[in-house]
Formats: C-alpha cells, structure tokens, sequence
C-alpha cells in the first residue's frame, strides 16, 4: 500500500474565480446559450439541472477562460461555502459565474478522488472555519490554495474513486428513473389541465386550492443529524430527530431557490426559507398541487425585498378543473409515485452508505487492494 503525501491545494491545483460583474453582468445572460453555472444549481454535490443563465457564443469566446472541462471541480465562494461538485461530461464547455470558483487538478490527482475527498464532513466544516465574513461566509483563490489536503498514489487514488463512483452511479440512475418517471406525469398533467382546459371551467386563483405556509427556523448546531428530512429552498439540507409536517407534502422555495417546488414522502422539517402547502381540495397525495405548482412561474414577485411574496404567489390565477377531473388524475399518478417513493428510499440507503464510507476511505483507515502501474 501506497504512503499518503500532504500538501496545499494550491500545489497540485489551478484555483480560478469566475467572471466578475465588470466582465459579464446580469444583463448580458440570455436564454438558450452556453450554461452558467451558480451558486443555487450545486445540491448534494451535483449541478442540478434546471433553469441555467446563459450566455451567447460571442461571450463563450471573449470568456473562455472561464469554461469548465471534464472533471474540474466547482466550489460555491459566497454563502455555502463547503459545497462543490464534479463536472460531469455533459457540462463540459459550460462557464461558472463569478460567485464560484474552479479547481482543475494536475495529473497527480484523480479529479474523481479529489472531488470526494472535498465531500468529507471534516473538510467542509474545515472550510467553514476558515471562511471569511462577517455577515456571509466566503472564501477566495487563496484561501482555497492554501487549504491541506492529503493522497496515496495514483492507482490507489484511482481505486476508491471507483468504489465510491460505484455508488454515485447507482445513485444517479435511480435519479434519473425519477425524472423520467415525473415528466410521465406531467406530460399528462399539462394535457389535461393546460392543453384540454376547458372554457367552462371556473377561474381563480391559486389561493383557492391551497395555503402556503411559513416553515420555522432550525439552526444547523440544532439539527440532530439523523431521522426526518429538513427541507431548505434547494432541497434536503439534513435531518432531525422531529418533524414539523406529515407526509406526503410539498414545499416551495421562498428564499435563495426561489420557487423551487419539492415533492416529500416522508415526514419533514421545512425551515424558514421555504414554505410547504396545505391543500383546500380532496386530493389523494397531493400529485394535483405538486404539477400545478411545478408549472406556475414563480419569479421574485417581491421586487423590495428578495424572496418569494406569498400574497401575490396566492392571488395568480388559474383554471380550477372540476374535482372528478383531479381525482382521476391523482389515482393515475398513485403507481408512478409509488415507484418514485420505493427509489428515493434507496437513493438515501446508498447515501448513507457512501457517508460511512467516504472518510474511511480518505483517510486509510480502510484500504483498497488495487494494482499498481
């Protein structure tokens, strides 16, 4: 078995910020271009997919030092700090904004190992320590540079990449079931109640088929760690030993992913950047709510204050099928979402698998037989 060598990031890592405000400013995003990539798309350690800025062909050009590769390794600079993900080869070509910063490894280190070894609870709540701030956590190239990392040799570098990608992917294919599973049911949801909406159907507005709901703060010292789900605007940001809500239910970004809408299975905590919904219509699993939820425009409707204002998200309106139309889709969606259930379930068994593996694997307590050369 290999020795572990320790060093700074910074000597075996290009650490670069994005495109500050004087290079590419808000006005200047299109739609259709070449994605950008910000702080609100990395979740559980991955670019989520959804709702990108972009730029046009001529920016990618007079910014291309800016572009992501196959495998650099993004950071979150303002806020989240602690988060990162590996770019995967979809997004390769795509550009990361100024609230981010790209690390690209020499060929000493597996991009795949590094990636996990930024995954460990130890070294995020590292560089949460050393973040700077008063108000909001930050980190800069030179912080980034400057952090200590440790690696055996390549091929063993290699290895427990392969043993924890392992699991990624199964975790990944499950996701992807998921999505497709979801947009079955809102293909047909948008063809019965967008589509084929019919002229006599009542109007009005969305306050007549539910109530949002304020969630309640839950600092991170508090949270226990282990049993419900809490749910921030982005999606689970851990667990807690109580819950605040019974399953199923829905919760809606209010602060930071403002709109984001986010189906729970199981009992949950949402915190006060979200909202969660309360139904006024016999709704089996609230599938109605969820789709009707997920195909309304939710902008920042609050100009004053960033955030998602719950009187003016209430008062849009809509068509309100009749009540044997949406039951009769709510028993359709009953198997799809039975099935979705039976995945999330075991995306989270393999999470905690990983969990247990991954600072095991870092730091050598466990070692991988691997062959050299």
């Amino acid at each position: 078995m290999s020795e572990w060598r320790a060093c700074a990031l910074g000597e075996i890592a290009e650490v670069k910020t994005g495109p500050f405000g004087s290079q590419l400013k808000n006005e200047q995003y299109i739609t259709g271009g070449t994605p950008v990539v910000t702080v609100e798309h990395i979740n559980n350690f991955r670019i989520e997919n959804f709702a990108y800025p972009s730029v046009t062909a001529h920016d990618k050009k007079r910014l291309s030092r800016y572009l992501l590769n196959e495998g650099d390794i993004i950071f979150t600079r303002v806020g989240s700090v602690d988060l990162s993900a590996y770019v995967q080869p979809h997004q390769h070509g795509w550009m990361f904004s100024s609230r981010m910063l790209r690390v690209r490894p020499d060929q000493r280190v597996d991009s795949r190992f590094l990636s996990y070894f930024f995954q460990q609870k130890s070294f995020r709540d590292y560089i949460l320590n050393i973040s700077v701030g008063a108000t909001m956590p930050s980190i800069n190239t030179e912080i980034l540079k400057g952090i200590p990392i440790s690696y055996p040799s390549l091929p063993e570098q290699k290895a427990i990449a392969a043993v924890l990608s392992s699991l990624d992917n199964k975790i990944d294919l499950l996701h992807c079931q998921n999505l497709t599973l979801e947009a079955m049911a809102e293909t047909l949801f948008r063809q019965w109640f967008i589509e084929e909406a019919q002229e006599d159907w009542e109007n009005g507005v969305l306050g007549d088929v539910l109530q949002l709901i304020y969630g309640k703060a839950l600092k991170d010292e508090t949270r226990t760690g282990s049993g419900f789900p809490v749910v921030g605007s982005s999606g689970i940001v851990g667990y807690h030993s109580d819950y605040l809500v019974e399953s199923p239910g829905i919760v809606i970004g209010r602060k930071g992913t403002l709109g984001k809408v986010i189906y729970l299975f199981e009992n949950f905590f949402p915190i006060d950047t979200t909202y969660y919904i309360k139904s006024k219509l016999d709704s089996i699993g609230l599938f109605y709510e969820y789709f009707l939820l997920k195909t309304m425009n939710f902008d920042n409707s609050d100009s004053a204050v960033p955030g998602l204002n719950r009187d003016i998200a209430l008062s849009e309106s809509i068509k309100i099928a009749p009540q044997d139309t949406i039951t009769n889709f709510n028993e359709y969606c009953v198997p799809i979402f039975r099935k979705l259930k039976t995945n999330t379930l075991q995306i989270r068994t393999l999470e905690k698998l990983l969990d247990t593996l991954l600072p095991k694997l870092m730091s050598g307590e466990v070692r991988i037989d691997y062959a050299e050369g």
